[in-house]
């Protein structure tokens, strides 16, 4: 009978091994658990910009004018029958030049 109660608590050990400590157990769940979070903040961040994207595509295909805002913000360009005119701050103390 002496030999039953070391058995059994070995038993008992060897069961409770993987729960706490083996591949999936409690352990290595928890210590998991600051993964998944940064995971999951990430993942809210990439989904308001893929949202973000997704509404610009859109407005790009539906409207002509987002496209020639962009054309003009972006890239410079102007209609063909457009005046561009750049006006561009003089340095101070210089005087404005007088064409006779």
């Amino acid at each position: 009978m002496r030999w039953l109660t070391p058995l059994l608590v070995s038993l008992i050990v060897l069961l409770q091994y993987p729960l706490w400590l083996g591949e999936g157990g409690w352990f290595k769940v928890w210590s998991h658990g600051g993964e998944v979070r940064e995971q999951q903040a990430l993942n809210d961040q990439l989904r308001i910009r893929n949202e973000t994207l997704a509404a610009e595509v859109l407005d790009l295909k539906q409207a002509r004018d987002a496209i020639e805002e962009r054309a003009r913000s972006e890239l410079g360009m102007i209609r063909p029958d457009e005046l561009f005119l750049r006006v561009v701050p003089g340095v101070a103390g210089n005087e404005p030049i007088k064409h006779e």
